[in-house]
């Protein structure tokens, strides 16, 4: 078998929130399989630095400034691409965030910060991305979830729900989409080293929580994602479609 099954060359990669953290490793990644990757978020500064940044390293990289959760900038945005001849040929929905509240401590607003940001968002642009997608037969969608996919923790309600959502929103994709030529999956992460994981990562109790817990007795690193990203944006997934692979060292297994 052919590793070219694996090759991105000639793709383009549309990856949310992708400055720093999860999104800037898939973004590093996939180019390094030859694809060439927009760079996503709200921060002009940080996104033209890590854009340089990939740009110096030999990559091949843009990026486009929109907030993910704005309806009519998502829409602007694919009118961009369209008028420059841009075709997403993979979309990968990493833009999240997290806020730590106890539900009955917890205002609506928060919630719905949460909800819209990781889970209308991927809709929201998974749907402009399929309109074109569709229309030329393929299409590579990956949304992010999480542990929290399938497992509740204390004090994240919107966050789980948000994550529970994107299990189910990926198969919804893969239904509706599937006879076009699109395959939509998810990548489940467990707890890895990102700066939204700061808080966590420092206090010596949750440390020695998560690598108790963790039969790889670890945290993970947003490098080892890398493969299984490349994997659902390539064409050695073409007959996968509505999945959720969890790379969490083996956490979700184990009582």
């Amino acid at each position: 078998m052919s590793l070219e099954l694996f090759s991105l060359a000639g793709k383009t990669a549309l990856i949310t929130g992708s400055s720093r953290g999860l999104g800037r490793a898939f973004a590093e990644g996939l180019a390094a399989a030859g694809a060439t990757v927009i760079l996503n978020g709200t921060n002009s500064e940080r996104l033209s630095q890590a854009c340089k940044e990939m740009s110096d390293a030999g990559m091949k990289v843009d990026m486009s400034l929109f907030d993910v959760t704005d309806e009519a900038a998502i829409r602007a945005a694919f009118d961009r691409f369209d008028a420059a001849g841009t075709q997403i040929d993979i979309l990968i929905n990493n833009a999240g965030i997290q806020f730590r509240k106890p539900m009955l401590e917890l205002d609506t607003a928060d919630w719905q910060r949460v909800i819209d940001t990781n889970l209308t968002s991927a809709f929201m642009i998974g749907r402009e991305a399929a309109k074109r997608m569709v229309k030329r037969g393929h299409g590579k969608i990956v949304n992010i979830g999480s542990l929290t996919s399938e497992l509740a923790r204390a004090t994240v309600a919107p966050y789980t729900v948000a994550k529970g959502g994107i299990k189910m929103l990926t198969k919804a994709m893969a239904a509706e989409w599937g006879e076009y030529g699109l395959q939509a999956n998810a990548i489940g992460p467990g707890y890895m080293l990102t700066d939204m994981n700061e808080a966590l990562t420092s206090n010596p109790e949750f440390d020695a929580w998560v690598k108790a817990r963790t039969p790889a007795r670890r945290w993970g690193r947003p490098d080892e994602l890398i493969g299984t990203a490349i994997y659902l944006c390539s064409d050695a997934s073409n007959y996968v479609n509505g999945q959720i692979i969890y790379a969490d060292g083996g956490m979700i297994s184990v009582l």
